[in-house]
This record gives structure tokens, sequence and C-alpha cells, in this order.
């Protein structure tokens, strides 16, 4: 039994800090970032918080999907940057979109948790657990930065994203995932502080790491950077995609990239790309997908879909 995508959505905030605004803010400018990010823009909340955000996006996602939020056995949310702390924000969406018979708990694992998010879906699948899982990643990072210092505040932004799986014979899920908290170091937050990042430690062990473990998934499988018809990467930097592409000798074309639009969103990056692939029209039905996250832990990993 193999969870099957049927339907996406996200929320970002209206409000939107392009680089010229954050410029105000900053010693910065738009072409410096640019350059080292490839960020355009990113959209911070007003009046929302993480849990509004991540409900609009569930209801979106059980809209495109045809599904009922009453079919929802199970709702995982991924994120470090909620709100509230009691109840979880899985228990505060089941209670907005009205998924009584869902179990709910959310899951931290930084940049890399949508990812973690579904391979658990997957895991529960798999084992019968549940049928119908509704998985969010949802993300206020706009109150987790210091907005003086230059090499953070112009990386992050606020925003949700959400798929719904069903269980279905066949199909297609592979996955490779690692950590290493020796590496913790280069990437933390504390209550009450700000992220705080060694970009460059950061930006190496990416690069590094997330080509060897796609490339590890694929010779799991057999297959090669030619079978995958899009490689869908959390969305922290262009050059850090870019030099995947790169290491594994692939089309960037492959690589599709929102990050000029929502910068980096953490958990939501991943689903908020799906869903502007889905609605596009980019993902047809038999496409092969490799999804790789990366972020604070450290943790990272890559897994196999079929659309």
């Amino acid at each position: 039994m193999i969870g099957k995508i049927y339907g996406t959505g996200i929320y970002a905030p209206s409000n939107i800090m392009d680089n010229h605004t954050l410029a105000q803010k900053v010693d910065t400018n738009d072409t410096w970032i640019r350059e080292r990010t490839g960020i355009v823009r990113r959209h911070i909340i007003e009046d929302d918080t993480t849990v509004s955000m991540a409900s609009k996006a569930a209801k979106e996602a059980l809209e495109t999907s045809q599904v009922r939020a009453e079919e929802v056995d199970f709702t995982l949310v991924s994120t470090i940057s909620s709100n509230i702390i009691l109840p979880c924000v899985a228990c505060e969406v089941q209670k907005e979109i009205g998924a009584v018979n869902a179990t709910c708990f959310d899951l931290n694992a930084a940049c890399t948790g949508f990812l973690f998010a579904y391979n658990t879906a997957q895991a529960y699948i798999a084992s019968k657990i549940f049928q119908t899982v509704l998985i969010i990643g949802a993300e206020t990072l706009s109150g987790m930065v210091d907005w003086t210092d230059r090499n953070t505040c112009i990386l992050f932004g606020d925003g949700a994203g959400a798929v719904v799986l069903k269980g279905e014979e066949g199909g297609l899920f592979s996955t490779v995932t690692h950590s290493s908290g020796k590496q913790g170091a280069a990437l933390t937050c504390v209550p009450g502080g700000y992220i705080k990042m060694d970009g460059h430690a950061v930006f190496r062990f990416a690069v590094k790491e997330v080509s060897q473990c796609i490339q590890e998934l694929l010779e799991k499988e057999n297959l090669s950077s030619e079978d995958i018809d899009y490689f869908v990467l959390h969305q922290a930097n262009r050059r850090i995609v870019e030099s995947v592409a790169k290491r594994l000798e692939t089309d960037l074309e492959k690589f599709p990239m929102n990050l000029q639009e929502y910068g980096n969103t953490s958990s939501a990056s991943i689903p908020l790309l799906l869903n502007q692939m889905n609605r596009s029209g980019l993902l047809k039905k038999g496409n092969k997908i490799v999804m790789a996250g990366f972020g604070a832990g450290l943790s990272w990993g890559a897994s196999l879909l079929e659309w």
C-alpha cells in the first residue's frame, strides 16, 4: 500500500516584502540578495498565524483532492514556528477544517520537515493504520529572524503548503534519509532567540550531502537521473539547487524553483512548489519525482514518488 498524492494546496500572506523594501531595514540591496540567493521577494504575515495559514492550505488541498474533511484519518503538521505550544498545530487545524476523525500531531525537523512528514505518512499507510492523510508544512519564520542581520533576514518568508495522500495498491515510494547531530551548531535557534546560521557551512553541507543522498536513492532503485522527470528540492538558495544539478550532471530545467517568490519557507517550501507545478499543469500522471529536503539537525533526505 502506497500513499498517492490526490491534491495540493497552499497559503501565502498577501503582504509582500521585496528586496528593495528589505534594503530599507538592513544594509543590503536587491542585486546583492539576488546574486547570492536568487530571492526577489518573500511573504510576511500581518494578521495570520501558523495555525491560520496551515488551515487555509489544508482546505485548498482537500478541495483539489475532492476529499471531505471527515475522510481524513491522520493530520500531520511539520513546523518549527507554531504560534502556540499546546494544543499542537495539527489539532488546531482539525478544529478549523472539521477533520473530526483524524489523529493529529506535529513534527519538528526544520527544512527537512515536509519530507520527513511525507515519509512518516507513507509508513502509516503501508502499515494500513491510516488510509487518508493530510500533510501540512507551515512556517512563520518572520518572527524568528533578526531583522538587523542581513545574513539571515534576507532568506526567510512565511507560508504554508499541504498535500492529501490516499492509500492505493501499487505505486512507487522509496526514501533515503540521514541526520548528523554533531554538525547541528551550523544552524540553531533557542527559545526566545533568533535563527543563527553558519552560511558557508550550511551551503557546503547542502550541496555535498543532498547530491550524494539523491544518488544513493537512485542507485537503490536502479535508476539514473535521466529516469527522473523532476527534482523538487527544498527552496533555500538558487546556488544550492544549481550546484546539486551540476553534481548530478542533470539539466537545470528538471529542478523547478519558486524561491524567488517566497524565499526559504522551511517546511512549507516543497509543498508550495509542488502546488505550483500541479496547478500549472507541469505534472503529468506517471512522472517520477525526487523530493529532497535539507536543514537544521543537521538532517537531509530524498524520496522518490510517482505522480
